[in-house]
């Protein structure tokens, strides 16, 4: 039986090795590592010359029939030991279970590649079943804010390019988990970088991805971390100006999201800095941070109000019990509860 669930990583290795299987079933929430794995299977498994007659990829609509991508899939190779079909967006397929008849019995000389985006397929059901048989299921869940500094530094390390620290929470904060988007942003620096330099820092973050290093929802976080109300207000005024650059809703919902894990380490059982990076599941030490400073100047209760108070901001930003007030009033009033 084949091994089941396995990561990108083995896939890749698997590849490398030569060690084929009749159908690769890549599915999940996260569209960036199934794109990378049937883009490596495509140029990796035949030969540029063997890729004009054996390498097909199928774009699935509403209309792509089941049994056009099983009869490509039974078709024998020409003048190659393989042939590759790729199946893109299959959970477009109106009837994909019905890949069940070909998966309990496929063409050992095909390597059927179903790229299944935005969920999984059900366990239980006879296609994966069947494929869990004879071939690999990956599955890619979306990739949790915690692991996106991890996924920075590697991503760039195989480029051999270092990031500064701030630079790196500057573009997990910034971008967030798209990987695709987070991955063609990283690109950019690169390119930018200068000749000769290395490392990414946070000059070059502010001038190619237009983020600024001094007026954004980060540093309207520290500030209210540190409940520093002249640069708290500072910052705010200058995100107003900016609205633009700076929604409201969004350093809403940026401010939700750190305050709810700040909320989520009082629930730790065990509170030391490994205790808590294995609670919150982050992968750098200097993400703890920022949580603990703000443990330190904020009570698990005012924790809890504050959450409360970010989910009213939010309704009332999106117009509901809204009255007269304005973005900037409602902002300004959420601000100063968190500081006082």
């Amino acid at each position: 039986m084949a091994k089941v669930n396995i990561t990108h990583r083995e896939v890749i290795e698997m590849i490398r090795r030569g060690e084929y299987k009749p159908i690769f079933l890549l599915m999940g929430e996260e569209s960036y590592y199934i794109d990378r794995l049937s883009e490596y299977i495509a140029d990796n498994v035949l030969t540029k010359d063997e890729q004009d007659f054996n390498q097909t990829v199928i774009y699935c609509t509403r209309e792509t029939a089941v049994a056009d991508v099983i009869n490509c899939a039974r078709r024998y190779p020409m003048m190659a030991k393989y042939q590759v079909v790729i199946v893109k967006e299959a959970q477009n397929l109106l009837k994909l279970e019905e890949l069940a008849v070909y998966a309990q019995n496929p063409l050992q000389t095909t390597i059927l590649v179903i790229c299944y985006k935005n969920g999984k397929l059900d366990g239980r059901k006879k296609l994966v079943a069947a494929v869990e048989k004879v071939g690999v299921v990956c599955e890619s869940p979306k990739v949790k804010e915690g692991m996106l500094p991890q996924f920075i530094t590697e991503y760039l390390q195989r480029k051999q390019v270092s990031i500064d620290e701030r630079a790196c929470q500057m573009m997990a904060e910034s971008v967030g988990a798209d990987l695709n988007r987070l991955a063609g942003e990283l690109d950019k620096l690169v390119l930018a970088l200068p000749t000769g330099q290395q490392r990414i820092n946070t000059d070059l973050v502010e001038q190619h991805v237009g983020v600024s290093k001094e007026f954004n929802v980060w540093e309207l976080r520290d500030a209210l971390i540190a409940k520093n109300v002249a640069k708290a207000n500072k910052v705010l005024h200058y995100m107003e100006l900016n609205a633009k650059a700076n929604p409201p809703v969004m350093t809403v919902a940026q401010l939700f999201n750190f305050f709810s894990t700040v909320m989520l380490a009082y629930y730790a059982p065990d509170r030391s800095e490994q205790g808590l990076m294995r609670h919150l599941e982050l992968q750098k030490n200097w993400q703890l941070r920022s949580y603990t400073a703000a443990m330190r100047n904020y009570s698990a209760l005012k924790t809890m109000q504050i959450i409360g108070k970010l989910r009213e901001a939010d309704a009332r930003l999106k117009g509901i019990e809204r009255g007269n007030l304005t973005d900037e009033d409602i902002m300004h009033e959420l601000i100063y509860f968190i500081l006082h």
